[in-house]
């Protein structure tokens, strides 16, 4: 479950041609529409109905129209609370099913809440929807009768971790709440955070969860939409069946609030306890969702720092150097709207100097006005949203969830685009005026600790509540408890779990080769249902071909190589892909380097020209280089202040060693990375070979019109590229346990694992198929026991890294800091007793979940681009998904019991936690295993 601003993030729609003058034109094309039916229950409930044929699944969303701006003051934090607790018991439902149940049918599950809203949603082959009316029907209308005090406990300490997660154990985590403190009047809904504060929910009853259901969940306070493999006539039978009977509930009171007016510019200060570089926001209060000025204003971010040409780039990154990137956005909500500034600086950069620099790229925007060329590039780029933003049925879903709930109009998605369209030149100077010249706003600098210096002159300090985790305190030991003793809820219906429907059954989508005369492969999968095509140039290597001690030039290189060709600029390539509403970027991988892209279909082969003349004609920009060293410095120095990625970084060093290449941070250190210079990058690129590339592609094309597209690729040259091997480490690190300190953490990273094999394996999938059980998602028994039975964390999950090296298999989960060693010896306790305590049950769970799953697996361009890849690395066979799922079903106990004892044995495993010394240190000594402390960097003390 999440806490969210907005669950649906849809970029404004725009279908526009812009002529080069001082008006832009609106092109006539056919509106974008998603097709639906509408109908309202008796008690009041809107459903709104899809079909999508293309798979076999089904998405479901319900969305409650209350959020935390529902709240009061002193209870705080609750709708997403609420949230929580609907996820666990239901009167028809068996405990535990709500979250264990879906993953096992091949589902997925989720929930989130904003200010405004909170939403649920399950996708699931087609054959368990009538599973999931009666379960989410369930959740809606018959829970509040089997809420016991503790599930309430239990679910108590689920969220706290979540906060500790999220906000405390992370840098700038308290930004949010000091600046909605400041920017909303006490007493306005927005005052406060989604998640709340923690006093506050500690001293939740279950009078208030009551209280809130009886005022809230009524039918007529939500939306449902049913989208994908669904019969219309035979769903609203089902609907009526299962969500009729769900009671009305009371009105709830439309709410409205003037807009937020301040009398003055609040200035606050912060030193956080993670954060290593300093940070500025500057938020102004705006308009809310659908009015509007909220789609110029969306256009204004955009125009502000959304690209090279824009001011704010130029004179903070470009001109003035203090920062590598800077952010402007517009975020409205029901009651309200912020328009937003953020800028994380540079290590040791004066905040003062940043708040000059914004200013004076405002004045830039006031004198230079709206660039006309930049406004259709905005909307080429919205154009291409629009259609990535509905490309699967969960997406549709969601769209029309919010739109009807909010708006009255389910496809409000054709008038936003409309309304996007229309916006002018003079409508965003206006909107600038009207909103952000000479308002006033709220700004907060967050500053490292011990670095006020930093901070923009004249900040007052500002105030936030942080938890005091103590190593022993009882109200935080919970349990599954007694069930709920009630009578259920009478029902016309039978309301007992629905038979499953026919068995929904998975093929290997249709892929299609060729090859280039120059030896680039192509692979494809021709998939119609929009306008759109993904692919990705895979160019065996990646990292792998670093130079020993300067490792991130791989990393560098690919950004650099986006900054410009010989006859463009940076800004330039930029806007020459963004007027085509395309996407094209870099990246390398631990073992491959990508050049990836995405773009309408009719706009392909001048995307295809752009890539070619990026690969072949390089800018070599020095000022770019200069600009990107900088700021890989700056994301290297502030991950060191993340607990996260400094367990990551270590633990991969413990695994591999740090003479071998998988031992170093994909970005490098930065000590590796101070020596690269332009020499460097310009060795790397002669990598750039088609000779063993691999050019896949996914969407709506066929193998003719690929061919014909990549025609310019026919030139690019290159030799055969050898790949050196790594050495594994024999350092011994078995069996130890080290420990990593950072001060006052709220939580402990946990990192377990061992090395266990390579994706070519024999037994890779067996493995893969063996940890199902033990941490695939949340109905693992990792997640069950941790955070449903025992409220320690907010997840733990167990896997293993698909490549040609040697991976680790790896336990994940970070846990409240004085649940440490209780979490350690219940991990240990849990895999050493796996292979034991895995049955046939299992083993059929297994494959149910799996092969079900599969279902919803392939079902986005991405998730078939990553089909084409494994092909093209790892040799497999066309129809490899097919044979993968053979392999399941016919793996026995026996077989399952082999892999276990092979791969997951608990004495062979390094155990690595980040986390605060003062408090664990001594505690994890007493799991009895030897205990090294390191420093961040993976230095023995």
């Amino acid at each position: 479950m999440r806490t969210i601003k907005s669950l649906f993030v849809l970029s404004a729609l725009a279908l526009i041609s812009c002529k080069d003058s001082a008006e832009t034109t609106v092109e006539q094309t056919p509106d974008f529409k998603i097709e639906y039916q509408k109908f309202t229950l008796d008690n009041g409930l809107e459903v709104i109905l899809h079909e999508d044929h293309s798979d076999p699944i089904v998405a479901v969303a319900t969305l409650m129209h209350v959020g935390s701006n529902r709240e009061k003051p002193g209870k705080t934090g609750f709708a997403h609370f609420f949230e929580h607790m609907s996820f666990n018991d239901s009167e028809n439902v068996p405990v535990g099913a709500n979250r264990k149940m879906i993953p096992e049918w091949g589902g997925s599950r989720n929930g989130g809440t904003s200010n405004d809203y909170t939403v649920y949603y399950e996708v699931v082959p087609k054959d368990a929807f009538e599973k999931i009316m009666w379960i989410d029907s369930d959740r809606f209308g018959y829970m509040i009768n089997t809420v016991t005090e503790a599930a309430l406990e239990r679910e108590k300490q689920v969220v706290k971790n979540e906060k500790r997660q999220r906000v405390d154990n992370a840098p700038y985590g308290y930004t949010d709440e000091i600046i909605r403190k400041n920017l909303y009047p006490q007493g306005h809904p927005y005052n406060w955070t989604v998640i709340g504060a923690l006093p506050d929910l500690q001293a939740a009853t279950i009078d208030d969860v009551k209280e809130f259901y009886k005022q809230y969940y009524g039918a007529k306070n939500a939306s449902l939409v049913i989208a994908g493999d669904i019969d219309i006539d035979e769903t609203k039978k089902l609907v009526e069946q299962w969500f009729g009977e769900i009671p009305s509930g009371p009105d709830v009171e439309e709410q409205n609030f003037d807009p937020v007016v301040l009398e003055q510019t609040k200035s606050l200060y912060f030193e956080d306890n993670f954060a290593k570089l300093p940070e500025v926001r500057m938020v102004f209060p705006t308009v809310k969702n659908y009015h509007e000025d909220s789609y110029a204003l969306d256009i204004l971010s955009e125009l502000l720092s959304g690209s090279k040409k824009s001011p704010l780039y130029n004179v903070l990154v470009e001109e003035q150097k203090l920062a590598p990137r800077v952010g402007t956005y517009q975020n409205s909500s029901e009651l309200a709207g912020e328009f937003v500034f953020r800028v994380r600086a540079n290590a040791g950069t004066d905040l003062d100097q940043v708040k000059a620099a914004i200013d004076a790229g405002l004045t830039k925007f006031e004198t230079n006005g709206v660039n006309t060329s930049d406004l259709k590039r905005i909307k080429a780029e919205l154009e291409t949203g629009l259609y990535q933003g509905v490309s699967t049925v969960l997406n549709k879903a969601f769209q029309l969830v919010q739109d009807n709930e909010f708006n009255g109009d389910p496809s409000f998605i054709t008038q936003r685009a409309k309304l996007t369209n229309a916006v002018t030149a003079e409508d965003v100077m206006r909107v600038y005026n009207q909103y952000i010249k000479g308002k006033n706003f709220v700004m907060t600098s967050v500053v490292p600790k011990g670095q006020l210096d930093l901070a923009v002159a004249d900040s007052q300090q500002a105030t936030v509540w942080i938890e005091e985790v103590k190593q022993e305190v009882a109200n935080e030991e919970v349990s599954q408890g007694e069930e709920a003793v009630y009578q259920k809820t009478p029902s016309k219906f039978d309301r007992s779990e629905p038979d499953f429907g026919k068995l929904p059954v998975f093929k290997s989508p249709a892929i299609w080769k060729g090859q280039l005369e120059n030896g680039l492969a192509i692979y494809g999968i021709e998939n119609n249902e929009v306008p759109l095509v993904q692919f990705d140039i895979t160019i065996p290597g990646g990292q792998l071909l670093d130079p020993k001690g300067k490792e991130g030039v791989a990393n560098l290189f690919s950004d650099l190589m986006m900054q410009g060709t010989k006859t463009k600029t940076a800004a330039d390539l930029e806007e020459a892909i963004g007027l085509l509403g395309a996407r094209i970027s870099m990246y390398s991988a631990s073992e491959d380097f990508h050049i990836t892209g995405s773009c309408l279909t009719k706009n392909l082969d001048e995307t295809i020209k752009l890539v070619k003349e990026i690969i072949s004609e390089p800018r070599w920009d020095s000022k770019e280089f200069t600009r990107l060293k900088q700021a890989l410095e700056t994301g290297l120095k502030g991950s060191e202040a993340n607990p996260n990625a400094i367990a990551s970084n270590v633990y991969n060093q413990l695994m591999y060693g740090k003479d071998n290449r998988f031992g170093i941070n994909g970005s490098g250190t930065l000590q590796s990375t101070a020596s690269i210079t332009m020499e460097d990058l310009k060795a790397y690129y002669k990598n750039l070979s088609p000779k063993q590339a691999t050019f896949h592609i996914a969407g709506a094309i066929n193998k003719s019109q690929t061919e014909a597209a990549l025609s310019p690729l026919k030139d690019w040259t290159g030799d055969q590229i050898t790949i050196p091997n790594q050495e594994l480490d024999n350092t011994n690190t078995a069996g130890n346990l080290y420990f990593v300190d950072v001060p006052d953490a709220k939580q402990s990273v946990v990192y377990i694992g061992k090395l266990a094999l390579t994706a070519t394996d024999d037994n890779a999938n067996k493995l893969e198929f063996a940890n199902e059980i033990l941490g695939g998602g949340s109905s693992g028994r990792l997640f069950q026991t941790l955070r449903i039975g025992k409220g320690y964390t907010y997840g733990a999950y167990s896997g293993i890294t698909s490549r040609h090296t040697v991976s680790p298999f790896t336990i994940r989960t970070s846990v409240r800091a004085n649940a440490t060693l209780k979490s350690l010896k219940i991990i240990k306790d849990m895999v050493t007793n796996y292979k034991d305590s895995f049955t046939d049950t299992e083993v059929e769970l297994t494959k149910n979940k799996i092969l079900k799953g599969n279902t919803r697996a392939y079902e986005s361009l991405g998730a078939q681009l990553s089909i084409l890849r494994a092909i093209s690395k790892y040799q497999k066979a066309d129809d490899f998904l097919d044979k993968d799922q053979n392999e399941l079903i016919n793996m026995s106990l026996e077989d399952y019991k082999t892999v276990i004892n092979q791969y997951l044995n608990e004495s062979e495993m390094v155990y690595l936690i980040v986390g605060d010394k003062k408090t664990q240190f001594d505690q994890v000594k007493q799991l009895g295993k030897p205990v090294i402390e390191l420093d961040i960097y993976g230095n023995k003390i």
